[in-house]
């Protein structure tokens, strides 16, 4: 159950904006969006799904940051009235929509931070999936790093021994001696290489990513959508809170997912994929697992006993592992290749003197604990653009070219001081606190830098 899952984490303080008020469009806009979404969906040649909690409500699994979410409900001091153990729950509409798009060929692939294993459910193939966060339902073997499907969820989180041995045979038909581990992670750990390479590399080559019942605050899962963006595709949200990417979407659709995709598959003239528990995998292996214990018999009571399992008793497992093959898949990487990032043209360092006449101080503040804001100020009563939107993208695009991978800036916060300062707050990871000084100084080339214990001051221009 997500309360369990939930239980099971280290404790964290900052988890993010939570319960903030949800909005619907008309039901006359939410067909128009839809219409035009579908329009896109066919035009597109490589469409990647994000998903995120809000596509398994209607499965019975709470959600964490809506208003009656696990996380926003935690703060007062309550738990959800629905939570379905995680072996009973079922895919939704949501998930089998994206299954029957995929199994159409208008879904190249699907980038998830679920852990419910409701992709892995619907008949999704583990080669179409990048699961960010772990699964409840598949092993991971601590030797041969091979991941299993379990036929029930697991109990343990946080990437803990379960006890058990690896199933997995050696090259050489010998049984490997690892012990399994569950796969779900807790707050600090790190993502799987493989999921999260492959995440990366199809929301660069897509043409479409279409985010579903995220609020895209956890990183680096919420930034992989604008990497579509950044290289000339569209950003489609559909989420009922806003979200911390609301303002690169080309289209934003205020509505529950399951609408918004039975009315996707009716305009693009797919024809929804029942559940079907025959595709299922953890359906399947709990079936290998009856059956096993029903045919036992001495011989293999025995055989069990002397450690050999090459006989008749030997299950064979689901492997749910990602191919080295399909990381390193040329065709994806040429597709990623042929994908440049659009970058705004800059002015010259003499231009950008000659303008500074005029500048105003802005302060720059670098703090770990930062929340999302991105509204604007008010100075001495009048409104005043400032110059944040480049400041942020010139660090992201900065962090994305030096470090591979975007793992810090996380948030940016207007604040109006003595009626002419404006404070911007970047939250930065740990792991990049060494690289901040150098990093501030390539991306405001020009501009006054100055070190204050940890944080850094710096002038920017008013505009």
């Amino acid at each position: 159950m997500s309360c369990n899952y939930a239980e099971g984490l280290s404790k964290y303080e900052n988890k993010g904006k939570l319960g903030l008020p949800e909005k619907f469009d008309t039901p006359e806009d939410v067909t128009r969006k839809v219409r035009l979404l579908a329009e896109w969906v066919k035009d597109s040649k490589h469409t990647v799904f994000h998903t995120g909690a809000g596509i398994s409500t209607s499965a019975g699994i709470p959600d964490f940051r809506g208003p009656k979410g696990v996380w926003t409900l935690e703060k007062q001091g309550l738990k959800p009235e629905i939570n379905i153990s995680w072996d009973n729950a079922r895919p939704t509409l949501t998930h089998m929509a994206i299954l029957s798009m995929e199994r159409a060929g208008h879904v190249q692939y699907v980038v998830t931070q679920n852990i419910d294993g409701l992709h892995l459910r619907s008949g999704l193939q583990r080669q179409k999936l990048a699961e960010l966060h772990g699964n409840m339902f598949v092993d991971k073997c601590n030797y041969c790093q091979r991941q299993f499907v379990r036929s029930t969820a697991v109990t343990t989180v946080g990437q803990k021994s379960e006890g058990l041995t690896c199933p997995g045979k050696r090259p050489n038909g010998r049984f490997c001696r690892g012990r399994l581990h569950d796969t779900i992670l807790d707050w600090e750990d790190a993502l799987p290489d493989d999921d999260l390479d492959l995440a990366i590399s199809h929301s660069c080559a897509a043409e479409l990513s279409i985010c579903l019942g995220t609020t895209l605050q956890i990183v680096p899962s919420g930034n992989l959508p604008v990497d579509t963006k950044k290289r000339g595709g569209k950003l489609v949200i559909c989420n009922l809170q806003p979200t911390k990417q609301d303002r690169h979407a080309d289209l934003i659709i205020n509505a529950y997912v399951d609408d918004v995709m039975k009315q996707l598959l009716e305009f693009i003239g797919v024809e929804l994929l029942p559940y079907n528990p025959d595709d299922d995998p953890t359906k399947i292996t709990k079936l290998l697992v009856t059956n096993y214990s029903s045919t036992q018999d001495s011989l293999a009571e025995e055989e069990e006993k002397e450690g050999d399992r090459s006989g008749s008793s030997y299950i064979e497992p689901i492997e749910w592992t990602i191919q080295e093959s399909w990381v390193r898949d040329k065709d994806l990487a040429d597709k990623v290749k042929s994908r440049k990032v659009i970058r705004n043209k800059r002015p010259n360092k003499n231009e950008d003197d000659k303008s500074s006449i005029g500048r105003k101080k802005i302060k720059t503040d670098i703090d770990n604990n930062a929340q999302v804001d991105d509204s604007d100020s008010l100075l001495n009563g009048e409104e005043e653009k400032v110059d944040i939107k480049d400041i942020k993208e010139s660090v992201k695009e900065e962090v994305n070219r030096t470090i591979g991978e975007l793992n810090g800036v996380e948030d940016i916060k207007g604040e109006c001081k003595n009626g002419e300062t404006r404070i911007i707050v970047c939250d930065l990871k740990s792991a990049l606190k060494e690289e901040c000084p150098p990093l501030l100084e390539k991306v405001t080339e020009g501009v006054e830098v100055k070190e204050e214990r940890e944080r850094l001051t710096v002038e920017a221009p008013v505009v």
